[in-house]
């Protein structure tokens, strides 16, 4: 079969290939791959992630051709979304099953393959942070996958939610998704904020660690900004309080995590934010344009 496969010599360290089929364990089911999207975090940093050959992809949905053979998950011929550590950009991909979740015919599968890891991490961040509502929170690299559906997660949990942005063109459309402020550049809230969720790094995160309040807490998300963080504990201390910073990581089982993402796309409730959508084939069109920063949300790739 057909799959993208990372290669460090390659363009982008991304190639086509021709790989073996999958052979699932037995709790995992195989999916068609229909629809596929790109996250800067694997294409960035893939070669902290993958060895040479192996199969790229996190997120991935199509339709099941094979079922578990543990009688665990759905049945052949149905619709899923799902997110693994690699083997999503093939043409079949064997995934367990406490890690997809079935899709509506009202979703479609492009808008499903666009949640599983930036939704999935998005979700969890927010939860992290505990209850929102009313509170002030700062989502920095707003302008990405995990950032859209943070700013969109967040204000739906209550809370004011200031969007930062690198370009003000790239805050486009945010307030929609519930952002009360956004800002661009390296401006940083005036007023102090409860929670951070920090998709960029560096400089950004540590002057976002100083403007928490009192029992505040940010989440190293993401590290787009490959700028090193250095906070002045000694400042934080003249501040007084206490501020809660962490490195944050997803975690799985994320099936259900997937199926509440892809409740809320059918709903209405949540928008997938894909800023670019083409065939695979043009797979190295779409990752220029997401590491030069030019797609507002999701890249999915038709897989077809």
């Amino acid at each position: 079969m057909r799959a993208l496969i990372y290669d460090p010599a390659a363009r982008h360290r991304v190639r086509f290939g021709d790989v073996p089929e999958p052979v699932p364990s037995p709790s995992e089911a195989v999916i068609a791959v229909e629809a596929a999207s790109l996250n800067f975090g694997e294409l960035a940093f893939a070669e902290r992630q993958l060895r040479p050959g192996q199969l790229l992809g996190k997120d991935a949905a199509g339709t099941v051709v094979q079922a578990a053979a543990d009688g665990s998950g759905p049945p052949v011929g149905t619709r899923v979304s799902s997110f693994a550590g690699t083997g999503g950009f093939a043409e079949l991909r064997a995934v367990a099953t406490s890690d997809l979740a079935a899709v509506p015919d009202s979703v479609g599968l492009a808008a499903a393959a666009a949640v599983p890891a930036a939704g999935a991490t998005a979700l969890q961040a927010v939860r992290r942070l505990g209850p929102l509502l009313g509170r002030r929170v700062l989502v920095t690299g707003a302008s990405g996958g995990v950032g859209r559906f943070a700013v969109q997660l967040a204000a739906r949990a209550g809370a004011h939610v200031i969007a930062s942005v690198g370009r003000p063109q790239r805050g486009d459309g945010l307030r929609a998704l519930g952002a009360a402020e956004v800002l661009s550049g390296s401006t940083i809230p005036d007023e102090p904020v409860y929670g951070v969720i920090d998709n960029v790094g560096g400089p950004i995160l540590a002057q976002a660690f100083g403007k928490l309040c009192d029992g505040g807490i940010a989440l190293s998300v993401g590290w787009a900004a490959r700028e090193q963080t250095v906070i002045d504990f000694e400042e934080m201390r003249m501040l007084g309080g206490v501020r809660r910073l962490e490195p944050f990581c997803v975690s799985s089982p994320f099936g259900p995590d997937i199926a509440y993402l892809v409740e809320r796309l059918r709903t209405g409730e949540l928008d997938p934010q894909i800023g670019w959508t083409g065939s695979w084939r043009h797979v190295h069109d779409a990752i220029d344009a997401l590491l030069d920063r030019q797609v507002n949300g999701k890249a999915v790739l038709d897989m077809r």
